[in-house]
């Protein structure tokens, strides 16, 4: 899981990224002549969110890249006040050049429909496909805007004495992000998840570990520091659209993919809506195999005259071990360690190891 050093709009900066191929779980070079498949994730939670994707022999057979976004993760690069979309999608593309793949397919979960989508708009020539999942509506509802903000209050009373955290108040803020993603409904996976993004979140975020209110940047700004597009705008897009709504999404009614839907086919772009029944906003953890499987058929039905490698007789997720550490069991099944004491201590406990280990 490699380090490169970007130059990018804001200056040069450091991006984790994790790239596989068919027959590489960590490698360092696309295999040419083989479709991309570029991952872009959501809010909090890093690259590791991939790992169902990484772990099906189906979608292995596609080079496999995410990245770290900026302010996640071990992803130095600075966080700018005005960061936004499209800052964050000139660091793929750049990233993309970097690694020498001159077009690619991607695929996102919520906060990342916003970056995909400008880098369509910026550079359409590059996007083989859009695979938009939990996509979010042209402008945030001021509810949405006002929930992020109580996170982050929650979140700087918990670390407001950072000798001292407030086990409470982060957990109410935990368990609001909880809300936006699972409908507060846990999986061994999604704890597992948590488990492993939110120390480096800490790390990052905690006002003792950072210079500026990078959470509040991140969480909240990002939203705000972007521009509606036209319809002449949106008209750009070249490539197949999925947008993927997830029918328990409680931030999100269908109302605003069917709007972003209207305003696609509109443009001319050729764009289909898609339902996950059952699932929350971050569905793709919990219905990882109705999220491959959907996935799996547009990315073939979009990769037309292109030579895709058979299906790999086995696979191996590059996050697998990290997350076995985090507490994730084989089969998603519950364990004992998942009802020892509450998600917000395990992870505060993995937050001070971490601080530990950087400070030696």
């Amino acid at each position: 899981m490699p380090l490169i050093d970007l130059k990018t709009i804001t200056g040069l900066g450091g991006f984790h990224y994790t790239l596989s191929t068919p027959t590489d779980a960590n490698a360092e070079a696309i295999v040419e002549g083989t479709p991309t498949l570029i991952l872009i994730h959501p809010i909090v939670l890093g690259s590791e969110i991939f790992h169902p994707i990484y772990a099906d022999t189906r979608l292995r057979r596609f080079n496999l890249l995410t990245l770290d976004l900026r302010g996640h993760g071990t992803t130095s690069a600075s966080v700018e006040d005005t960061y936004g979309p499209e800052t964050a999608a000139r660091d793929v593309l750049n990233l993309m050049d970097a690694l020498k793949i001159s077009a690619s397919h991607l695929m996102c979960v919520s906060m990342g429909s916003y970056i995909v989508l400008q880098m369509a708009i910026l550079a359409p020539e590059r996007v083989l496909s859009m695979f938009m999942f939990s996509p979010l509506p042209q402008k945030e509802p001021p509810e949405i805007i006002e929930g992020r903000q109580e996170i982050w209050d929650c979140w700087t009373e918990a670390f407001s004495d950072p000798q001292n955290v407030d086990t409470l108040a982060f957990s109410d803020s935990l368990t609001g992000g909880l809300q936006y993603a699972w409908n507060n409904c846990e999986t061994n996976l999604g704890r597992a998840l948590v488990a492993k993004s939110l120390p480096a979140a800490i790390r990052n975020w905690a006002p003792a570990h950072s210079e500026s209110d990078l959470f509040h940047t991140v969480t909240v700004k990002f939203f705000l520091n972007r521009e509606t597009h036209s319809v002449s705008t949106l008209a750009r897009i070249r490539c197949p659209v999925a947008l993927v709504h997830c029918s328990e999404d409680i931030a999100y009614p269908i109302h605003h993919a069917q709007e972003l839907l209207g305003l696609m086919q509109s443009a001319g772009v050729d764009a289909q809506l898609l339902t996950i029944d059952g699932a929350p906003h971050y569905g793709n953890v919990t219905h990882f195999e109705e999220t491959n499987e959907l996935l799996y058929k547009f990315l073939l039905a979009s990769s037309k005259g292109m030579t895709v490698p058979p299906v790999p007789a086995s696979v191996e997720s590059p996050f697998l071990a990290e997350l076995f550490q985090a507490g994730l069991q084989q089969g998603d099944e519950e364990s004992e360690s998942d009802h020892e004491g509450s998600l917000a201590v395990k992870v505060l406990r993995r937050a001070d190891t971490d601080f530990v280990q950087d400070r030696r």
